[in-house]
């Protein structure tokens, strides 16, 4: 049976010397795998470039609830991207942002709050041009409410942040996992921000990657084998630039 669904590329892998399985986040269906034959010929009705990481998508597909790999009737980019391919600095958030979503998003069932936020979050990247170098914190901030370990509200005064109990704190935590000093602070005001005032949150380079080093640990402390994340380090070094 044939559906209508909206998705967002995460992970293209080969499948043979022509044809490539693509890891979808669908609207209607959640996380799903698609066969896309001849997707590597030159005169592919469905190319390569159409598939790459946070791509937005309208498609027609055949859905078979217990099926590991479904097909694609048709595909295309919508909306087709206007900057993150050719700009430097958003095509290395794209790449970082989607190891991070392949690493934590799993669900095999619709989630449509989530995959809203995904989709407007992705259609902001490619239009917006201020705020970039905080946008991957905020996307990690925000994305950790649909996960469901977003932090709790910040007491007047706190002046720690335990990421093992998403919690802040006028008490020093027992254990290790705790955001201190300014960098709580930094935290808050990240916190108090929407994409609009992104650029009036105002930090030094190590004052950027020592947040982003907290949060990533916040994931890993709260997702199931999230793991190390390999390409935030080419992005730090784009925004150090």
């Amino acid at each position: 049976m044939l559906h209508k669904t909206r998705g967002i590329v995460f992970r293209t892998t080969s499948y043979s010397e022509n044809s490539v399985i693509v890891q979808v986040f669908t609207e209607k269906f959640g996380m799903q795998s698609y066969l896309v034959n001849g997707a590597k010929k030159p005169k592919a009705r469905i190319r390569m470039n159409m598939l790459q990481p946070l791509h937005l998508l309208d498609m027609v597909v055949y859905h078979k609830p217990a099926g590991n790999i479904q097909r694609i009737s048709e595909l295309r980019n919508l909306p087709v991207f206007e900057s993150i391919p050719y700009d430097m600095i958003k095509s290395s958030l794209a790449i970082f942002l989607n190891e991070v979503l392949y690493k934590s998003v799993r669900q095999h069932s619709a989630d449509e709050r989530l995959f809203e936020f995904l989709y407007h979050s992705i259609e902001i990247l490619d239009n917006t041009n201020t705020g970039l170098a905080n946008f991957h914190l905020w996307f990690m901030v925000r994305l950790s409410r649909y996960l469901g370990f977003y932090p709790g509200r910040p007491d007047p005064g706190a002046v720690y942040f335990d990421l093992k109990e998403g919690v802040f704190t006028n008490y020093l935590p027992s254990h290790i996992h705790i955001i201190r000093g300014n960098t709580t602070g930094f935290f808050v005001q990240l916190l108090n921000c929407n994409t609009e005032t992104l650029s009036q949150l105002k930090l030094m380079y190590t004052e950027r990657k020592d947040l982003l080093e907290k949060i990533l640990e916040y994931y890993r402390l709260h997702v199931d084998n999230f793991g190390e994340i390999k390409s935030h380090s080419i992005l730090e070094e784009v925004l150090k630039e």
